[in-house]
């Protein structure tokens, strides 16, 4: 699903309204095909190939934004401060390569790679290969000399094998109506969360989370100008206000309630998720600041205004996830 009608029907899912329970037929045929291509996997009747070395695959069971970027990348500069060499493993959505797998380099566009992976490679400075087939894909990186690799968003992708798996759910829209598609926004049902080995809630709960969760926060960390690069700590405000806020990402408010938590006046702008920007996108006739994403950035370097400023995060999870991910890190490395 994807542009307005695909925003107004994850809106309602998320919400819970009662016109989803016309849908529930096809959620049951759903279900059913997520459970018979997980039995396939299971028994051996399709393949699952194990790389030799680590895999932690960080991923959503519902559809929309949840902060699953930043705690990708939170875990990649996490991996190299303890002397590993992680790569990170992408499919790409939004990307389009004559040729895979795809290892981005600093002149790999984002049309060929998708923006979750050009960003990540931008604020990493790791491996970051696109490549719709993982497996693939992870072997790609084993050749680039990578000895642990990070499954971006790959947690329905069962073809590759893992030794980890990490869940982030959005702490104020959780899992919607806990009903999966069509009928809500789950990608499997919620007794998946029982499997994984760690959900992550992103942000101040409003929801009952499962037990033993551990709680993230995303944290401002600078403002960055578009137009070269220059970085400024997040307060005070280096333009004045009131700006235009654009988020073509998948959960627009909890962008713009950033900026209104920082103090920032803004007037939002909404796109749908992966919105392949223009420029009449960002042209504004009063010629008032623009800021975005991280995200939204890698696509808007030749289109956005002079005066555009790009809001930097930085994931932050709690003590008890970290000492948690330190111990099955040890755990791994003596296997």
């Amino acid at each position: 699903m994807a542009g307005r009608f695909g925003d107004c029907w994850l809106a309602a899912a998320y919400r819970g309204d009662s016109w989803l329970v016309a849908l529930r037929p096809l959620e049951a045929l759903y279900r059913l095909a997520v459970r018979r291509r997980a039995a396939a996997f299971a028994a051996g009747r399709r393949c699952v190939w194990q790389a030799p070395v680590p895999v932690i695959v960080v991923g959503n069971i519902t559809l929309g934004g949840t902060g699953k970027s930043p705690l990708v990348a939170w875990l990649a500069r996490f991996l190299v401060e303890r002397g590993w060499s992680p790569g990170i493993l992408s499919r790409g959505y939004g990307g389009r390569s004559e040729r895979y797998p795809l290892l981005l380099d600093a002149e790999t566009p984002v049309a060929a790679c998708g923006d979750e992976p050009r960003m990540l490679a931008d604020q990493t400075g790791l491996p970051v290969v696109v490549d719709p087939d993982r497996p693939r894909g992870a072997r790609r990186l084993l050749a680039a000399g990578c000895d642990i690799l990070i499954g971006d968003d790959g947690l329905q992708h069962l073809a590759l094998g893992r030794d980890l798996e990490l869940v982030v759910v959005d702490g104020r829209r959780g899992v919607g109506n806990g009903h999966c598609l069509p009928a809500g926004p789950l990608r499997e049902p919620l007794a998946r969360l029982e499997k994984v080995d760690a959900v992550v809630i992103n942000g101040e709960m409003a929801f009952e989370a499962p037990s033993g969760a551990y709680g993230m926060l995303l944290e401002p960390s600078a403002w960055r100008r578009l137009a070269d690069g220059a970085r400024v700590p997040p307060s005070p405000q280096p333009f004045a206000g009131p700006v235009h806020a654009v988020a073509g990402i998948g959960h627009p408010a909890r962008f713009f309630a950033t900026l209104e938590a920082l103090g920032v006046e803004s007037i939002p702008h909404a796109f749908a998720d992966h919105h392949r920007f223009t420029a009449a996108d960002l042209a504004f006739a009063d010629g008032r600041p623009v800021v975005m994403t991280a995200k939204d950035a890698v696509k808007c370097r030749e289109l956005a205004p002079v005066d555009s400023w790009v809001l930097e995060v930085a994931a932050r999870p709690d003590a008890a996830f970290i000492d948690w991910l330190q111990a099955r890190l040890v755990s791994l490395s003596t296997q």
